[in-house]
């Protein structure tokens, strides 16, 4: 059996959630509700269906064997229970097997990633769909309005008047509430992280979500960092290359210091920041010798960088007021490469997160080693997942990583998705959720 969920799914989309002791206890639970839906021919309206899903789950214990299947309407629903009881995969049905170790591994690891995730109307479908998604970016546009001058959901549906996502001062504070509001949406139904885990300014969103920062402490550090920003924009660019970091090093001395390594992000994935004239020689030679790059989309500063130190007072000053505490939530650094205490993410922390080198290879390392089997991106689309999945691989310890969202596919369906895929990879989902 496979994980298949790939696939939009319309509004007023419902989970029907059923489980075996085995594959064949699976398949003989769907064919018992197929022939009992399909006897009573009066279950076409959405609250029947509903109706249904509300007595799976209550009936129903989270067995080894699992399926979930999406659907708005009854044919849909029903066409993805008949290919359980004929043992196929179907677009709109999600099934694995959660064995008792993987259910004992499963609290994941929530992941918050940098820059780059935006896509325009990455939450309009929520907003309309999900009153606790709305809440939750209502809360988060309370926090950011003492820094703002704009509306952040008037950003979010892509209002006439509103600011560009390109500008860094806009999308930082944007991309932060994606993130800390599809964190709630996920303890909504039950999933609580089991560590935390942000590559660059996801740090900041990590923080909160553990408990290390308030919410207008968070708000604060994300706003007024961003508007610093806007100081160095122009003189720098950044480049994701597809290579590993040791030859990277070696293929940048040639440009002394004006180009250095921002991020490593896995074997074979790293980012450079620094200077415009330097980049485009250096993408030059990347082209020359075929190695795969790209620019990070709408960053027009060098992040992780020297320049950045042109801002050191600023950066250190906009968070002096912040008051971080300590929380049992472990908080892995991608400053340090690995677990660190949250009292200590201080002024100067904050500083160096946007300073130096974005350890978050060495991170997921330390969780990896650690246990961690099941890592979620809390965001509108997926980034990091291949570098994960290649520091896995390169261990010898397999994981799943998992979308929240993905690009053009927003909505409460896609999320509903992502919730399947976590439960039949073992993961605790209190699908009461989704019938309130």
């Amino acid at each position: 059996m496979s994980a298949s969920q790939d696939v939009r799914i319309g509004a007023g989309t419902v989970p029907w959630v059923l489980s075996g002791r085995s594959e064949a206890g699976l398949r003989g639970q769907a064919s018992r509700l197929l022939a009992r839906i399909e006897a009573d021919s009066t279950r076409d309206a959405v609250d029947d269906v509903a109706q249904v899903g509300r007595s799976l789950v209550a009936a129903g214990a989270a067995n080894e064997y699992r399926a979930v299947v999406l659907g708005s309407d009854r044919e849909g629903l029903l066409a993805g229970v008949r290919a359980l009881t004929e043992g196929r995969a179907a677009p709109h049905v999600t099934s694995g097997r959660a064995t008792k170790e993987a259910r004992a591994q499963a609290r994941p690891v929530f992941v918050f990633p940098g820059q780059g995730t935006q896509w325009a109307g990455m939450a309009v479908e929520l907003l309309d769909g999900s009153p606790a998604f709305a809440a939750a970016v209502r809360d988060c546009e309370q926090a950011l309005a003492p820094y703002l001058e704009w509306s952040l959901e008037d950003v979010l549906r892509g209002a006439p008047d509103s600011p560009p996502l390109d500008r860094v001062d806009v999308v930082q504070p944007v991309l932060f509430s994606m993130m800390v509001s599809l964190a709630r949406m996920w303890r909504r139904f039950g999933v609580e992280p089991r560590a935390v885990v942000g590559h660059s300014q996801g740090e900041i969103a990590a923080a909160h979500v553990c408990g290390a920062l308030s919410l207008a402490d968070a708000a604060r550090i994300v706003a007024l960092r961003s508007q610093a920003l806007t100081a160095i924009r122009g003189r720098g660019e950044m480049l994701t290359v597809m290579a590993p970091v040791d030859r990277v090093r070696a293929m940048l001395a040639e440009w002394d210091g004006a180009l250095s390594v921002a991020a490593v992000n896995g074997p074979g994935t790293v980012t450079v920041s620094g200077d415009v004239a330097a980049m485009t020689g250096f993408g030059a030679k990347l082209r020359a010798e075929g190695m795969m790059r790209w620019r990070v989309p709408g960053v027009d500063f060098a992040a992780h960088s020297a320049h950045v130190e042109d801002l050191r007072q600023t950066l250190l000053d906009l968070a002096s007021e912040v008051e971080p505490a300590h929380t049992e939530v472990p908080f892995h650094s991608t400053v340090t490469g690995e677990r660190a205490d949250t009292a200590g993410l201080d002024a100067e922390y904050w500083y160096r997160n946007l300073r130096q080198e974005v350890r978050f290879d060495a991170a997921v390392r330390s969780l990896i080693t650690e246990g961690h089997t099941v890592f979620v991106e809390c965001s509108a689309q997926p980034v990091l997942s291949v570098g994960m999945q290649d520091i896995a691989e390169e261990l010898g310890r397999p994981v799943v990583p998992m979308a929240t969202l993905r690009k053009d596919d927003g909505g409460p369906g896609r999320f509903l998705a992502a919730l399947a895929e976590a439960y039949v990879n073992g993961v605790a989902v209190n699908w009461t959720a989704a019938f309130e």
